[in-house]
């Protein structure tokens, strides 16, 4: 969703000290590699992933631990820990022991980019997002060393288009929008849907002064922009978006021009959003429509700000109505990740080449 308006003026510098990561074929990154990305697609000796298949590792919310190409990147950089710790079984550090290439930035917001800067700046990862994206992850620690990439800044329109490489990966941005309320769809929209709040994980995985903290401090960083991405390599193209925008309403245009993009085995998009209130899950459908993946991955589905947010199961079933409304034939297939069981379960998202 977004970042969380009237907590006060929480603006201080607040990041974790990251001990630097090591290099692939270092002991701890080469076991930090196979507990996320499973054993057998980590080669033993070098610590690099065996490039034949893709696999990723939900780390909560919307980050994500990619293994492409033979390489390790990480999409958004944030582990949840602000009213609960341990209900996703990851730490910041162990995204720096991952030692990924580079970071991924859907939008600006704590939710997504807390722990941005403290990776970078433990692991020398390059930072992609907007320019907006790069400062605010600059201003997360005091002596940033690392580089950020500005896919556009405060100017660009939804629907500008960025393509580059990125060791293995073929890469194309797009800038789209955040998920937003709208008055609801009629004719024919699709049904209201917010779940009924769960915070019991807070008593089974209380918070930490420290972690409270660290995450209270990016409380109010902005969005700066949102952007969904396109990872290829030969034989397998993967797109991610880390929140899900009116577009019907605002930037159709952009609708076409995801329809237009190379064809897409996976997809994992945001289906959490404001506009559920409103208009349900017709947002994330329509970049289903648009897209038209293989398969169809949920992600901000979790219970990863209980109190607030609901278990992914309670998604389900408005996901599989959506589904039937699809109009591909065959529709994609829908694959359904569950917290807490499917945190850091690569098996549940590898994909052979």
């Amino acid at each position: 969703m977004c970042a969380i308006a009237g907590l006060g003026p929480i603006r201080a510098r607040m990041s974790a000290r990251l001990t630097p990561s090591e290099p692939p074929h270092a002991p701890k990154t080469t076991a930090t590699r196979r507990r996320f990305f499973g054993a057998s697609a980590i080669d033993t000796r070098t610590g690099v992933p065996h490039p034949d298949r893709v696999v990723l590792s939900w780390v909560g919310c919307t980050t994500y631990a990619l293994a492409m190409g033979g390489s390790v990147f990480l999409l958004d950089a944030w582990v949840p820990r602000l009213t609960s710790v341990g209900y996703v079984p990851a730490t910041p550090q162990d995204l720096v022991d991952l030692a990924p290439e580079a970071i991924f930035i859907g939008h600006g917001h704590f939710d997504h980019a807390g722990d941005a800067g403290a990776i970078a700046e433990a692991t020398g990862a390059v930072v992609y997002g907007t320019a907006e994206h790069g400062a605010a992850i600059h201003a997360q620690v005091r002596h940033p060393s690392f580089a950020t990439v500005g896919l556009g800044d405060a100017t660009a329109r939804p629907g500008d288009r960025h393509d580059f490489s990125v060791g293995p990966l073929e890469v194309t941005a797009i800038r789209h929008l955040h998920s937003a309320r709208t008055a609801p769809e009629h004719p024919g929209g699709s049904p209201r849907f917010f779940p009924r709040p769960q915070p019991g994980v807070i008593l089974r995985h209380p918070p930490t002064p420290s972690a409270f903290a660290q995450s209270a401090a990016r409380l109010l960083d902005a969005e700066g922009g949102t952007v969904l991405y396109q990872f290829r390599v030969p034989g397998f193209a993967l797109v991610w978006h880390d929140s899900s925008g009116p577009l019907t309403e605002h930037a159709p245009h952009v609708l076409d021009l995801l329809a237009r993009l190379p064809p897409t085995d996976v997809q994992i998009g945001a289906v959490q959003g404001y506009n559920q209130i409103s208009n349900g899950l017709r947002d994330p459908r329509r970049y289903i429509e648009a897209i038209a993946p293989g398969v169809f991955v949920p992600s901000h589905h979790d219970n990863w700000l209980p109190g607030l947010t609901a278990s992914a199961a309670t998604y389900d079933g408005p996901l599989r109505t959506e589904f039937e409304r699809l109009s591909a034939d065959p529709p994609p297939r829908l694959h359904t990740m569950h917290d807490p069981d499917d945190y850091l379960h690569p098996e549940r998202l590898t994909f052979p080449l």
